[in-house]
């Protein structure tokens, strides 16, 4: 099995347990949707991808009730879910199953595109960066949040203990995301980072909340622990975090960017200028 059908196959074994388990996700989503405060935008089309149950297009709803929004995601079942509790206001939104890397939209289609904690599931941020900026009208606005380095890291250093598989994906620092940004020729990137702290009486409640949240797929390495002597020496391991108010700490890096499409020329590594075919005007005599 592929590891985008793993990631697939998980998502949609959680949908029903998504909403309960997924704190941390609904904390960022209205954390990354309160940033449309500081930007004057008034969109016609939204694209929430990656929108799992619906949590962040219901935000974007509410703020923006005359746009269009596209729920879009790679797991049906987290589609249906959402689908399903919609009400009487689902005529405002649309439902597709795709992935990040190939957005079935036209160029030029969307204004907005909102993404909350996808873009750690994906292969090739260059090729999901280029698709966003393609599919964005000019001066479209892309709106993201993901995790960084540091997420999970007492989970890391605990598994490190035990061996040295890799139980716990890597994920991209900021810096890296702002680089891909500008790559794929995004303006004016913003990208800042926080640290969320969940906290869990027990390390067996974290391990059952990234289960119930689709979130236990390792991108490289081991996907899971060989065996309960394994699993009991990491347990062990992590108590060394437990706290003074009696729980252990799980950290969550955050990592929020914003940027635009704005068309303007640009010059590549070889000296070639590149000007936008938005920008070209076609005179015929």
């Amino acid at each position: 099995m592929s590891l985008k059908k793993n990631i697939q196959q998980h998502f949609n074994k959680a949908a029903h347990s998504y909403n309960e388990a997924a704190v941390l996700q609904k904390e960022v989503a209205h954390r990354l949707e309160s940033r449309f405060d500081f930007l004057k935008i008034k969109p016609d089309v939204i694209l929430d991808l990656g929108s799992g149950t619906g949590m962040g297009a219901n935000l974007l709803y509410q703020r923006y009730p005359k746009a269009k929004i596209i729920e879009m995601d790679l797991a049906l079942g987290m589609l249906k879910f959402s689908k399903a509790h919609k009400r009487f206001w689902q005529r405002r939104f649309g439902f597709c199953v795709a992935t990040a890397e190939r957005l079935p939209l036209k160029d030029r289609s969307v204004d907005i595109i909102y993404s909350n904690c996808l873009l750690q599931w994906c292969n090739d941020l260059n090729v999901v960066f280029k698709e966003c900026f393609r599919v964005l009208k000019p001066n479209g606005l892309f709106m993201f949040s993901s995790f960084g380095p540091d997420t999970l890291i007492e989970l890391k250093k605990s598994f490190a203990s035990v061996d040295e598989q890799a139980h716990v994906n890597d994920f991209l620092d900021m810096h890296d995301l702002g680089d891909i940004l500008v790559h794929s020729y995004f303006s004016d990137p913003v990208v800042d980072m926080e640290k969320i702290v969940m906290t869990y009486a027990e390390v067996a409640d974290l391990m059952h909340d990234l289960k119930a949240m689709g979130a236990n797929t390792v991108q490289k390495g081991s996907r899971t622990l060989t065996g309960k002597t394994k699993f009991k020496a990491m347990q062990q391991a992590y108590e060394s975090f437990r706290n003074a108010e009696g729980v252990l700490p799980a950290t969550f890096e955050i990592i929020y960017g914003h940027a635009f499409k704005i068309l303007k020329s640009h010059k590549d590594e070889a000296g070639v200028v590149h000007v936008p075919i938005e920008q070209l005007e076609i005179r015929r005599s």
